[in-house]
């Protein structure tokens, strides 16, 4: 028993547990801190890397004056993170994966630090991966993963062996025009955000600079005042209140950089989409391979039974030269290609089956995701302009209260 949950659980299921309900309601779990560290690789150089500390305690309510549970915590490397996600891609191919925060600083206005240690990355990578573990433990299915639950309270993880590529390219001949119209989708998703993202690092490198640049306003204000007797005063304050204003911006781009984040999230969710479109494309891929040959096989059994060659073969070319087969001979080899057919159907309709099973589960999800997807792009873009409307009632409130200043002289 660890954190309050059965630990008794049944190939990637907690056995006593209805599928629907999510880890997230048995425990509460955090990504609390991160810590830099020094210590040997693989090939054993000396190397500098940040680990987070995970808390884990049951989602219980706490008596007032009552004092909560004490969580249970390991140390994780942003590397095994990484490898649980692609542990979750390969075994839940139908599932979009939720992503994790970038390994290193992208779209980033020049003046923020992009080196991976910066603790400003650090700290926004930590919420990163504490809100990847929310997604994962609050996702129907994934949240009831063994693997993930050992992720969360062992010290080490033995991580399924199922893990392998799945990049190839298949060429399908009939594609599903969902997962088509769906990967073109997430394709101009991708482009959209990237876009995005890049015009808002434009615009706040050319906003840092016109905030600082009223930095001049201050410098010139209190210059000015110091010649000035009657109007003195009013100058000295208004440089102040010039001086607050650009000093401003640095929390202002540092805020914004949350909502970029919020945008990178759903950029890297479009390489989940995608792989689930590219696990589709291999199911179809496998079951037309198989109905492929099991055309030909018959084909083949068609050709034998009635000794018409329809195709150029080696064997019937072998006939030809040396003579026909014993009776025997064709017997023997159309109760082998029998065989073979017969185990070709039977493949042939898993094939179907698993991939019919693959669209449902996977449209599922792809529903979930929608849905989700809608309502955090909607709340951070209203969130930004919120942000926005409040930055520039700042920037008013800073000229009204040099107005002031001026009018006092």
């Amino acid at each position: 028993m660890i954190g309050g949950v059965n630990s008794d659980m049944n190939n990637g299921d907690f056995s006593t547990h209805s599928p629907f309900q999510t880890l997230l309601r048995k425990m509460e779990i955090n990504v609390a801190e991160a810590e830099k560290r020094t210590g040997k690789n693989t090939v054993n150089m000396q190397e500098t890397y940040t680990v987070y500390l995970i808390e884990i305690r049951p989602a219980e309510t706490v008596p007032e004056g009552g004092t909560p549970a004490t969580p249970d915590t390991l140390w994780r490397r942003y590397s095994e993170f990484e490898l649980l996600r692609t542990y979750l891609l390969v075994t839940y191919p139908y599932i979009i994966i939720p992503p994790l925060p970038e390994k290193r600083a992208e779209f980033v206005w020049h003046k923020l630090a992009a080196d991976n240690l910066d603790p400003d990355f650090v700290e926004r990578r930590r919420v990163g991966l504490e809100n990847f573990l929310l997604r994962v433990a609050s996702h129907p299915v994934l949240s009831n993963d063994k693997i993930f639950f050992l992720f969360l309270t062992e010290v080490s993880t033995q991580v399924d062996s199922r893990l392998k590529s799945l990049s190839a390219m298949f060429r399908v001949k009939n594609p599903d025009k969902r997962f088509t119209a769906l990967k073109h989708y997430s394709d101009e998703l991708n482009t959209v955000i990237s876009q995005l993202l890049r015009v808002r690092v434009k615009v706040a490198d050319r906003l840092y600079g016109v905030y600082k640049v009223h930095g001049n306003y201050g410098r010139v204000f209190s210059e000015w005042s110091a010649i000035e007797k009657e109007m003195g005063d009013g100058l000295q304050s208004a440089g102040h209140h010039m001086d607050t204003y650009a000093a401003s911006i640095d929390d202002i781009l540092e805020e914004e950089e949350h909502y970029a984040d919020q945008l990178k999230e759903y950029l890297f969710y479009t390489d989940a989409v995608r792989s689930v479109c590219r696990k589709h494309e291999l199911i179809q891929y496998e079951l037309e391979i198989v109905a492929q040959d099991l055309v030909h096989k018959k084909q083949q059994k068609e050709e034998l039974a009635t000794g018409t060659v329809r195709i150029f073969s080696l064997k019937g070319m072998t006939s030809k030269l040396f003579g026909q087969e014993s009776q025997e001979q064709r017997e023997s080899r159309l109760a082998a290609l029998e065989q073979s057919i017969q185990e070709g159907e039977e493949t042939l309709k898993e094939k179907n089956t698993e991939c019919h099973e693959f669209v449902q589960t996977a449209w599922e999800d792809i529903e979930r995701f929608k849905e989700q997807k809608d309502k955090d792009l909607r709340e951070a873009l209203i969130s930004y302009a919120i942000m926005q409307i409040s930055m520039c009632k700042k920037g008013i409130q800073v000229w009204s209260n040099a107005k002031e200043c001026f009018n006092k002289m």
